[in-house]
């Protein structure tokens, strides 16, 4: 497995696409903090950091879908999938070798956004469990999105179709809490529960580390790894 992780992070670092994803993201995350977070009024450093993190969510989680779309999909494309197949893997162990590679991405990025909010910090009143939680959080539901992406990839050989599979899930869960909001009673509640973000993200955003939330966002990431490598299973069996 871990063979398998270098060659994707090696793949990353030697090309541009990475480079790429990571100066968009970071881009717009800073543009997103001076214009949303910081502002030209006076505001709690607290109030700050809140909204750095609901921008870089949004960030990590695209970040996410691009780091993720070429995983599975570009070695059919380049007819490396087969060598890989006939490894010793299994194909659980490949999804997991694969999703460990991009949460090594995200996690990298993640760091390089640590300038922005340690800024507030020096200047301002900011507890650094406020960070812990918000970077936490960041870092789950941007795996979340990963393990979409990720699924989007193993169903098709296409890296273009492949994102666009992994934002159509993602864009859906994000969007459940309007469904919700027009659905009453029980299952206006599952669906509401079943949004990826506002319910879920917010106490990480405002600092509190949430275990059921924690717990949540797990879920999300096993059960699409669990598809993911239920796909392949698939594949290799009518192969």
């Amino acid at each position: 497995m871990g063979l398998v992780v270098k060659r994707e992070l090696s793949h990353y670092f030697k090309t541009w696409s990475g480079y790429v994803i990571a100066a968009a993201m970071l881009a717009i995350t800073g543009l997103l903090y001076n214009v949303f977070a910081v502002g030209s009024t006076a505001r709690y450093s607290s109030d700050v950091i809140s909204d750095f993190f609901w921008a870089l969510s949004g960030t990590t989680m695209t970040a996410a879908l691009f780091f993720s779309m070429r995983l599975i999909a570009e070695e059919r494309q380049t007819g490396t999938y087969p060598v890989l197949a006939s490894s010793q893997l299994s194909d659980g162990q490949i999804v997991l070798a694969k999703f460990a590679s991009v949460g090594a991405l995200l996690f990298i990025y993640c760091v390089l956004t640590l300038p922005m909010p340690l800024l507030v910090l020096v200047n301002g009143k900011v507890a650094v469990t406020h960070l812990l939680a918000g970077y936490l959080g960041v870092m789950l539901i941007g795996l979340a999105a990963a393990s979409m992406g990720l699924f989007g990839s193993s169903l098709v050989d296409s890296q273009l179709v492949a994102v666009i599979v992994g934002a159509v899930i993602l864009v859906a869960m994000l969007l459940l809490w309007l469904t919700a909001m027009v659905v009453d009673g029980t299952l206006g509640d599952i669906i509401g529960y079943l949004s990826l973000h506002n319910k879920h993200f917010d106490p990480f955003k405002a600092g509190t580390i949430s275990v059921a939330n924690t717990v949540f966002y797990l879920s999300v990431i096993g059960f699409f790894l669990m598809l993911s490598r239920n796909a392949l299973e698939a594949r290799r069996w009518r192969a």
